[in-house]
């Protein structure tokens, strides 16, 4: 489980999709093989760790159903590592297993900040709602506002600076993860 807030930005340092394995360029020091890191959102295991390098091996279905396929080497990343039963939860609970992709599909300056929308699948519909959480490249969201299947939220200045969003681009994919508590509300499971 994450909670959303970004700790630091890594970079991808090599990138072997078609192999099924990532290396990343991290501060995080602390690292273990066997540890669950958060990449761009995308809750993915520590296979080696080295010094500032962890290596990632990635499946088949996180390389089908995420933006991990469209990284390149040099790229930041955002990062942060599992959540402790002792941390503070600044964000929202996160599972770091993607719902789907979504595109940005336009970036205006409000203000300081930035209103990013993004165009999402019709079938996460039911679990995105104004003023609720949700998690765009493992970052911790609030929704701002909701038209058919398009959603918007305001990126304050401290997310710009600290997370990869102040390089996104329109057109790009994002990783998007739904709120835990409504998917499991809405879940058609009950």
């Amino acid at each position: 489980m994450f909670t959303g807030i970004i700790e630091q930005l890594g970079r991808v340092k090599e990138i072997f999709p078609e192999k099924g394995i990532m290396v990343l360029e991290t501060e995080i020091s602390d690292l273990k093989p066997g540890e669950s890191l958060s990449v761009n959102g995308i809750c993915l295991t520590a296979s080696r760790v080295d010094k500032k390098t962890v290596w990632f091996d990635i499946s088949p279905e996180t390389r089908r159903r995420t933006t991990i396929g469209n990284l390149k080497t040099g790229q930041k990343v955002n990062l942060e590592r599992a959540l402790k039963l002792s941390d503070r939860i600044g964000g929202h609970l996160i599972t770091g297993h993607i719902d789907s992709k979504g595109r940005i599909l336009s970036l205006k300056q409000t203000g300081a900040g930035r209103e990013m929308t993004i165009l999402f699948p019709a079938g996460l519909r039911k679990y995105i709602v104004p003023k609720g959480s949700i998690a765009v490249e493992g970052v911790s969201l609030t929704v701002n506002k909701v038209s058919g299947n398009r959603f918007s939220v305001v990126l304050v200045p401290y997310t710009l600076q600290q997370t990869t969003f102040n390089e996104k681009r329109v057109g790009e994919e994002v990783n998007i993860e739904v709120d835990i508590i409504a998917r499991y509300l809405k879940s058609d499971l009950r």
